[in-house]
């Protein structure tokens, strides 16, 4: 009797996620553009891609970013056609943590390698964007995560840039910080 009473007690006193719109407002910008804010793995590889581009540095600055939202739309584009992509929720998973360790370890690929990296886990994000979005409207959608995404990887390029004058590690530490918040979400 008590087990019931307290469950019917959290249905009555618990409020709605905040991660969620309502219904007739899941395909506008507005609920693009919180999507990415409310999922802690793809704030962690938002950033990490911020920090490990300005790591690179160069054009990839910029281009690493960009490709990375790029192939996110190209990505959202087949979920939405639910085109099969296997592996997206690990993929994403594996985007925070292995980006996070080429920030911590200061790998620089190069141009090429850095869009390569981009674009292949650009591709799952936006997949699991386009998969979850269903028959609501995709456009205003759509441009709502592709700026908050390409939002995170300034907060991502900022960050890296104050703490790198700061301290000389200072973006190897936030890539070690994206890989262990990665692997916490992977254990927790």
């Amino acid at each position: 009797m008590k087990k019931h009473f307290l469950t019917a007690l959290c249905a009555l006193v618990a409020s709605p996620a905040l991660a969620h719109l309502p219904p007739e407002q899941h395909g506008s910008f507005m609920a693009g553009a919180s999507h990415p804010l409310f999922g802690l793995d793809h704030i962690i590889a938002m950033i990490a891609v911020g920090v490990w581009a300005m790591q690179i540095g160069g054009k990839a600055v910029w281009a690493v970013p960009a490709v990375f939202v790029g192939a996110m739309a190209l990505g959202f584009m087949g979920g939405i056609a639910a085109l099969p992509l296997p592996f997206v929720e690990p993929m994403i998973l594996a985007s925070a943590i292995l980006i996070g360790l080429l920030a911590s370890f200061a790998v620089k690929p190069g141009l090429a390698g850095g869009i390569a990296v981009a674009a292949v886990f650009g591709l799952f994000h936006g997949h699991a964007h386009g998969a979850e979005l269903g028959a609501a409207q995709a456009l205003g959608f759509g441009v709502g995560f592709v700026i908050a995404t390409a939002l995170l990887h300034a907060a991502g390029i900022l960050a890296a840039r104050l703490t790198a004058r700061a301290l000389p590690y200072g973006p190897r530490l936030l890539g070690a910080l994206a890989t262990l918040m990665g692997l916490s979400l992977l254990i927790g």
